[in-house]
């Protein structure tokens, strides 16, 4: 709004290529069962495919009437099943499940599963399992990549998170490396590659291994992305865990925004009903207030609906022919634009309510505090207040691991208090999900690192050092610290201002958390991409412990004129939020160079806690 940067900032690739692939890819499945078919969706996949192809394109095609997958299906007369699902080993006995039940009633039928967006090994051994291997035919959909806006795209996989981060299971690095292969093929070939992570490491090497057995034929052509940087969600987890001050991630935040749409309730629309909005740069309205802070939004928008009013007013001192003129060129997107305002509008004051409720200015004054490293014991008070007052279990956890990971783990006494008063407020079924937090390293205890060092040092006297390599290994993985004061120290992540932050006239990218702290990611992400590399970030890397890689292309052409150098392609393996767009979006800006965002899913912080609840049986 305010904040104008460069003007030469290079425009997006168009991505619409990607929708039409996985529409006709889709087709081309759907017709290899001709005839009249019953089509069962998976209840994740719908939104997705609604993007891609909606009812009437499926209706075109044969497809007579459409189930959820976990719904019991109606007796159907059809003599065709078709199952478009991930490739999920429950799901695959539901589908067994009705299989055999034709098979027990004397029923036939053909079925076909699509998995997507490919097929495990582990879902076929399911199937013979449960003896219908031989009545299905299989097929792979492979829709890795979903344009949510210009700038962003997702593989909506929510569930990596968990399976990799968690679990360690590293079935979906195959998607990953697949889409990576796919991007380069239409808007590649990538000259330099960043990366920081296990896993994003293992991606690229999977990706190169792909590239080299395909003998892609991309040389010689002028790219559109120049540069790719992938991340591990890992490397940074206090970015998602902070709450998020512009406007695209209070929205998501506070309503869910679910494949770049968000369902606006009745409180924001001011009628009995609710309305399905899609939120990217179509909408004129908000692609203006998107990247904000959350300050700065409601001046705006009453600006222009002032301005609003002002064009509708102009209709008083018309003639006959101009009057004709608005009604038919103007009027339509005035109304539309009044349309989206008021739906803005209610959304502010939707958020501005549940924001009082809950005492939002006190939670970020603590979490500033936590960042900062100063009053912990004030901030500890307010997380006990908090879980105290059963104000939320998702945010209680939140505000612990935030304090875990700047405080690089808690102490013990404080990890026993915490724990204590949380399972006594909202319930001992929260063990586990104490047990994943520890795994996982968002919410651990300080002793717990030097205890399994001295271990370690005992083991590997025992053992071979390749052994003990591998053991150290799963230690490290066990007692991962978070050496956030020091990393923020080296890179200067806390601001130092002078007088008040100017949020509406922002200078850096700490404006996306009220300018107390830049984001880590996207700082890692400046400094490399500033230095060409990782040389003067040593110290960084071996606080990150991160696995960093910088990889030129040497058959690809470096020529500095293409704008294409000055597109950058930051992978986010674990997911990414509104806040780090904005963030980077802000980077761009001021440095003449556009970020597209490839993500396994937009996350934040409820969705990373959710992840590691674990589901009662």
């Amino acid at each position: 709004m305010a904040f104008a940067g460069r003007r030469d900032v290079p425009e997006a690739p168009d991505f619409g290529i990607l929708k039409r692939l996985a529409r006709d890819q889709l087709i081309y499945l759907l017709e290899q069962l001709p005839g009249k078919k019953d089509l069962f969706i998976e209840p994740d996949l719908m939104s997705p495919l609604d993007r891609i192809a909606n009812v009437s394109i499926l209706k075109q095609h044969e497809v007579d009437k459409l189930y959820k997958v976990e719904s019991r299906p109606a007796p159907s007369a059809s003599d065709q099943f078709c199952f478009l699902v991930r490739p999920r080993i429950k799901t695959m006995r539901y589908i067994a499940d009705i299989v055999n039940a034709d098979k027990m009633s004397g029923r036939s039928r053909k079925y076909k599963i699509i998995f997507s967006p490919q097929k495990f090994y582990a879902c076929e051994m399911v199937l013979e399992e449960e003896g219908v291997f031989g009545d299905v035919t299989c097929d792979e959909w492979s829709f890795y990549l979903l344009p949510l806006d210009e700038d962003i795209i997702s593989m909506e996989l929510p569930e990596f998170f968990r399976d990799y981060f968690l679990e360690g299971d590293h079935c979906w690095i195959n998607s990953i490396a697949r889409a990576l292969q796919l991007l380069n093929s239409l808007y590649g070939p990538f000259g330099k590659a960043y990366g920081i992570g296990r896993c994003a490491k293992m991606s690229y090497e999977l990706w190169r291994d792909l590239e080299e057995e395909s003998e892609g034929d991309g040389q010689g052509r002028k790219p559109e992305i120049g540069n790719i940087f992938l991340m591990d969600r890992d490397m940074d987890y206090v970015t998602a865990l902070c709450s998020q001050v512009v406007y695209e991630g209070l929205v998501d935040d506070t309503f869910r925004i679910k494949c770049g749409s968000v369902d606006f309730g009745p409180d924001v629309t001011s009628s009995d009903k609710s309305i399905k909005v899609l939120l990217n740069a179509q909408d004129k309205v908000f692609s203006q207030i998107r990247n904000e802070h959350f300050s700065s939004v409601f001046g705006f928008l009453s600006q222009k609906s002032r301005n609003l009013q002002a064009q509708y007013d102009r209709r008083r001192s018309m003639d006959i022919k101009q009057m004709k003129n608005f009604v038919s060129q103007e009027l339509k997107g005035l109304k539309q634009e009044h349309r989206l305002l008021s739906l803005h509008i209610g959304a502010c004051e939707s958020i501005m309510k549940k924001k009082t409720k809950q005492d939002f200015q006190e939670m970020i004054k603590a979490e500033h505090s936590l960042l900062e490293g100063f009053d912990i014991r004030e901030s500890t008070s307010f997380i006990e207040e908090h879980i105290d007052r059963q104000v939320s279990p998702i945010e209680s956890l939140r505000l612990m691991c935030l304090l875990s990971i700047t405080e690089n783990g808690l102490i013990p006494k404080d990890y026993r208090s915490l724990k204590t008063q949380y399972l006594q407020s909202y319930g001992p079924e929260h063990l586990l999900t104490f047990h994943n937090l520890k795994r996982i390293g968002l919410l651990t205890e300080q002793s717990a690192g030097e205890t399994l060092t001295a271990v370690e040092s005992k083991v590997s006297k025992l053992v071979t050092d390749r052994a003990a390599g591998k053991i150290t290994d799963a230690f490290n993985s066990l007692a991962r610290k978070s050496n956030f004061r020091a990393i923020s120290k080296k890179l200067g992540l806390i601001p130092r201002v002078d007088g008040e932050y100017d949020l509406k006239m922002p200078r850096d990218m700490a404006y996306v958390f009220s300018g107390a702290y830049i984001p880590l990611s996207c700082k890692i992400i400046e400094q490399v991409l500033e230095r060409r590399g990782w040389l003067g970030l040593e110290e960084v890397m071996r606080l990150l412990n991160g696995n960093e890689f910088s990889i030129s292309d040497s058959t690809v052409e470096d020529n500095p004129t293409w704008e294409s150098q000055r597109v950058v392609l930051a992978v986010f393996l674990g997911g990414c939020t509104f806040s780090e767009i904005a963030a980077l979006r802000f980077l761009g800006k001021e440095r003449g160079c556009k970020f597209i965002f490839l993500t396994t899913a937009i996350t934040n912080s409820a969705r990373m806690m959710e992840a590691m609840i674990e589901a009662k049986a």
